[in-house]
């Protein structure tokens, strides 16, 4: 019997063993040639290194609000989140024993001016007057001891009458002296003069005193921006040393972030960076690079970086949650491969698949910059493979 009767007869046999053949070819075909993989080519183009992390809205400064002085608050007209002005009445004190001890300093000044014009219009212009009374009394005192002295060289009169007459003499020559020093001490120079002006001073300064208490009754915005935190209630004994409210200024905004203490080298002062706040994934702006604190948080092994916000939209708030992308490295028409095609790549030596005549080959490379799931390579990495 003839091999196609054999065909004819078993039609199925022959279909099996033709699939069989077949199948076994494939199979001797793939061991011959390796595994299939998946190839990937390099690309030329412009690449950016980018460091990713996140942070929150800080101001570069925030001004805890108090009291100078003890009281009972009186009135809030304010509220948690309302944006003040320099100036805004923020609490107000009980202040009318203050207003009282301020009346009775300004009283006092009023006393010591009094007594200053007394020495300058009174008590000078009295001395003055018992001066030339003095002086007048001592003149015909001397006078009189002259004719005297001639009476007792003559005989008309004894040595106890001309000593008394010295006596005389001498009395109103102390009362001269005496008034001379009470107009010295009147006058702009004299120490009655320096006592009443020491004592205007003093009021005074003890009304500057008062007024300055009695304004520590209110207190007020020390500088324009957003209300974001108050501890205080109208009814509350205050003292100082207690923070009250906190405000955070309008002005220069910044953005605190923490970066993985590997990527400190690729950081430097100056570096750009777009940044977005979850709230508003959307809405990207620019920052750049300000500070780079010196020291490792020992915990957490980050490194805390701030940013200025040039332009800050109008949406951003106070400890706001932010991501940001800075700009670590550019290298323009770099080659790029897939970080899923380099093996070893934290290695010494990472390496890749390079296609060379249908088959892979194992090839060593030099990385350049890396950044998410791309890498550049130094060198013409042809096709690699993964």
């Amino acid at each position: 019997m003839t091999d196609l009767s054999l065909i004819r007869r078993h039609p199925w046999k022959s279909l099996v063993t033709l699939l069989a053949v077949v199948a076994l070819s494939v199979l001797a075909v793939r061991w011959w040639r390796g595994p299939l993989v998946a190839v990937e080519t390099v690309v030329r183009r412009d690449f950016v290194q980018s460091v990713v992390a996140s942070g929150h809205v800080e101001t570069p400064h925030r001004v805890d609000v108090g009291a100078q002085i003890t009281g009972t608050v009186v009135r809030v007209p304010v509220q948690e989140g309302q944006s003040v002005k320099l100036g805004d009445l923020l609490v107000e004190l009980e202040s009318a024993e203050l207003r009282a001890l301020q009346r009775q300093s300004e009283v006092s000044v009023v006393q010591a001016q009094a007594r200053q014009r007394q020495v300058r219009e009174v008590q000078a212009p009295v001395a003055e007057q018992a001066l030339r009374q003095a002086q007048a009394n001592l003149d015909n005192a001397k006078s009189t001891q002259r004719r005297n002295q001639d009476l007792f060289q003559k005989g008309f009169i004894s040595e106890a009458a001309l000593e008394q007459f010295r006596n005389t003499v001498n009395l109103a020559d102390a009362q001269v002296r005496s008034t001379q020093k009470q107009l010295e001490t009147a006058r702009p120079a004299g120490s009655d003069s320096a006592l009443a002006e020491a004592a205007v001073a003093e009021a005074r300064a003890s009304t500057n005193v008062a007024r300055a208490r009695s304004r520590y009754a209110t207190i007020s915005a020390p500088a324009a921006g957003t209300l974001i935190g108050r501890n205080v209630e109208v009814g509350d004994v205050v003292q100082p040393g207690k923070v009250l409210m906190t405000l955070s200024p309008a002005g220069r905004t910044q953005l605190v972030v923490a970066i993985d203490e590997k990527n400190l080298h690729l950081l430097a002062l100056g570096q750009k960076a777009l940044a977005s706040a979850d709230a508003y994934p959307q809405q990207r702006f620019s920052a750049d690079l300000v500070y780079v604190n010196p020291g490792v948080n020992v915990q957490t092994g980050a490194v805390q970086v701030k940013f200025d916000v040039p332009s800050a939209p109008a949406g951003l708030r106070q400890d706001m949650t932010v991501s940001v992308d800075i700009e670590v490295a550019r290298r323009p028409a770099a080659l790029l491969l897939p970080g899923s095609a380099v093996h070893d790549a934290d290695g010494a030596t990472p390496w890749v698949l390079i296609v060379e005549e249908g088959a892979a080959v194992r090839r060593p490379i030099r990385l350049g910059l890396r950044s998410g799931a791309s890498s550049s390579c130094s060198r013409d990495c042809a096709r690699a493979t993964k």
